[in-house]
Order: C-alpha cells, then structure tokens, then sequence
C-alpha cells in the first residue's frame, strides 16, 4: 500500500461562511469615500427626526421686529433669520424633513411598481414582454422631469403626497429595465428548470427564487434615486410647483433667497444650496459605494433616475 505523502493531504476548510450581508458590509466598509457619504446621511436623518430637540424656534414663526432686515448667523440665530424673521436653522432642519420624506417616499414607490414591472416583463418574456417594455420606452422618451412639472401643473396640487406619488410613478421605468435585465439572466439558471420541472407556480419562482436573487442592483437603484428624488423636489418647490410656504423646505427657501429684496443675505442662497449639494452628493456616494460591494468586479456605475 503506498502512502499519500502529507503535503498532498486537502484538508477541508470547515470555517463557515460569512453571510452575503456581512461580506457586502465588509467590502463597503473599506471604501472611506462611501463611508463619509453614509455618516452625512445619518446625521441628515437623526437631524430630521430630533428636529423638535435641536432647535426651540418655530420654523413658521414670524418675528416681525426684524421682519424685512435678515439676520446674520449669530449664536442666537445659527444660521441667522430670513426676510420674515424666521429661524433659518429651523427651517433647515424641518426642511430636512420634507426632503427625507419625499426622497424615501417617491423611491418606495418607484422601486416597488418598477420592480414588479420588470419582473413580470423578463419573467414571461415573449407577447408581454415587448408590449410592456414598449410602454417603458415610451415613458423614457419624455423627459423625466418636465413630465413631473407638466403633471404638477394640470392638478395644481401641491400636497406633499401628490408630489410623493408624482416623482415616484413617473421615475420607477429605470428600475423596471434594470429587473427585468436580471430576470432574463436568472430565468435561464438551472435552479429555476428544475422548479419548473417539479411544476412550482410562476409566482413561487418569481417570489421566491428570482426576486430575492435580483434585490443587489434594485438596493444600489434605490439608494441613488433618493438623491435623485430630493433634487427634484428641490426643483419643484424653487420653481414654486412643489412645497408650498409657509412649510419649509430647502427648494422654496432657495425660491425665497433669490428675492431681489435680500441679495445682500448671502447665507440664505448658500446653506439650502450647500444641504442639497450635500445631501445629494451623500446619496450618491452611498449608492455607488453599495455597487462595489455588492458587485466588486464591475467597474460599471449604474444609472437611474431622472435624466
């Protein structure tokens, strides 16, 4: 009997694999650029909630002893008082509010329509398929954008719920291509043949067996068009078609900046400017920082939103 020589021994590695979360927390947690994107995320958002708590101001009050003459940034006005005399550090945070809301809201909304769009679309393939993405070109050949003002200004409702469902029901076609993109590609895996084989319903499969396979590009699309979403919200109130004053919001406050009357208060442009900058930028860095981890060989950005 001959012996097998030692170092042609394979021992079996039994040290258990981390989970799919852990591995992608771990490859984003490596990159310091994301990382810095998602701390200005969750001081955004814990600003947001504790609104009430960091500040005592009302954001709508007006103090009409320095109505008309803006205040500069002091220690009794952080960042200082608009032309009515209101807090302007209140206003940003529950600013924050409005465009949080929005952002997460409108993509909610987007993501879930769009992905069982595009499920439905790659999934049966064939008739359905053409006839559904047909639809989805369509939309894509409007300009995403001028769509939302055109549908804000003929129901000249300016609701925070409106704007809500208009951004996310005419934003969600992106996701749809991207889903059913990866439904063609799992659809052809044998774990899916051998569900058919042993006769599991197409909602099973598509429930069960596709959707979760197809969620690490639709988490990257989600976290990208909250970005996107607070943008256009941003837009939508500067031009006066989105929230309406009093509420605060950093797009009317921009609006209300730009009034010739108090040009000689720059900080009222800067700091909405600057928070949707940041917030935005924030969004976005997250976005691509979860493309590299779940996806560390691609070097592809994906693209969604309004374009």
């Amino acid at each position: 009997m001959t012996s097998v020589p030692a170092e042609a021994i394979v021992t079996e590695d039994l040290t258990p694999h981390a989970s799919m979360v852990g591995d992608v927390w771990r490859r984003f947690r490596r990159n310091r650029i994301a990382l810095f994107g998602l701390a200005i995320v969750i001081v955004l958002i814990v600003a947001a909630i504790f609104a009430p708590v960091l500040t005592h101001y009302d954001p709508n009050a007006i103090d009409t002893s320095i109505m008309g003459t803006p205040q500069v940034p002091s220690f009794v006005h952080l960042f200082g008082t608009d032309v009515d005399g209101r807090d302007y550090f209140a206003r940003m945070l529950f600013g924050a509010r409005i465009s949080l809301e929005v952002g997460f809201s409108a993509m909610l909304i987007a993501i879930t329509f769009g992905t069982f769009y595009g499920a439905i679309s790659g999934y049966f393939g064939g008739v359905i398929d053409a006839i559904l993405m047909r639809f989805v070109d369509m939309m894509l050949s409007f300009p995403t954008f001028f769509l939302i003002l055109a549908v804000e200004a003929l129901t000249n409702n300016f609701s925070i719920i409106v704007i809500m469902l208009v951004i996310g029901l005419l934003s969600w076609m992106s996701v749809a291509r991207l889903v059913r993109g990866q439904i063609l590609s799992l659809r052809e895996r044998d774990y899916i043949s051998a569900a058919k084989a042993v006769g599991a319903p197409d909602g099973r499969i598509m429930w069960r067996h596709l959707l979760p396979n197809a969620l690490a590009p639709v988490i990257v699309a989600a976290t990208l068009a909250i970005g996107n979403n607070i943008l256009t919200e941003s837009a939508l109130s500067y031009l006066g078609l989105g929230v309406q004053p009093p509420t605060a919001s950093w797009g009317n406050s921009l609006q209300k900046a730009l009034d010739p009357d108090v040009l000689g208060a720059p900080w009222l442009t800067f700091i909405p400017g600057l928070l949707i900058v940041l917030t935005v930028m924030a969004f976005n860095l997250v976005g691509e920082g979860l493309h590299d981890a779940f996806d560390p060989r691609s070097t592809g950005r994906p693209r969604i939103g309004n374009q």
